[in-house]
């Protein structure tokens, strides 16, 4: 009887294990979940150096919706001396409206953003100079899950997108962009990332 009981309890116990070891196997976002992601990029050439450096981190405020905060960093320097900089910070709301796959490995989402941003320009031989920006933002995207934790990121388009510039030597500019056009290829230049849920 002892080994019955014992051999019952082990079953027990070992499928309430596995039972936990597939819920967090469990490709997607779930509320509460919290994600980085970000991207990089450095350019080496005759005629520019540049780099970019843009993470993001986000909270899951239930199955569909998440918020978070993200920074953008870049700099560049031409052939001729002259440097360049940017320095940005945000914030955005997320909604992933599509799930795909058996196991929900694609995810796509649609994301509102509003930030601030400085460029700082240096000619070689000149003075400096900052223009900021206030800007917001429409953009969808994909993640695929490759394993519970670990995600690709595409940003496959901007719709829309806001600056209200204002530079330091010179009149305050605003642009207004709307990109719907049904003729585009919008995988012909997607940007990638990479994203850590947990």
């Amino acid at each position: 009887m002892k080994k019955i009981i014992l051999t019952v309890a082990a079953v027990f116990v070992l499928s309430f294990a596995n039972a936990q070891d597939d819920a967090k196997n469990v490709k997607g976002f779930s509320k509460g979940d919290m994600w980085a992601e970000g991207s990089f990029s450095f350019r080496s050439g005759d005629l520019v150096d540049s780099w970019a450096f843009n993470p993001k981190i986000g909270y899951m405020i239930d199955n569909k919706w998440g918020i978070g905060g993200k920074l953008d960093f870049s700099g560049a320097k031409q052939a001729n001396g002259d440097k360049s900089g940017a320095f940005g910070i945000g914030v955005f709301a997320r909604n992933y409206f599509l799930s795909l796959g058996a196991d929900k490995a694609f995810q796509a989402f649609g994301e509102l953003g509003l930030g601030y941003s400085a460029l700082t320009e240096e000619p070689n031989g000149g003075s400096k100079s900052t223009t900021s920006a206030l800007n917001a933002n429409i953009d969808l995207g994909i993640n695929y899950f490759f394993t519970s934790h670990w995600a690709a990121t595409f940003k496959l388009a901007n719709i829309l997108s806001y600056n209200n510039t204002n530079p330091e030597n010179g009149s305050n500019s605003s642009d207004l962009n709307v990109n719907v056009n049904l003729f585009n290829n919008i995988f012909a230049q997607p940007q990638f990332g990479l994203l850590y849920k947990w």
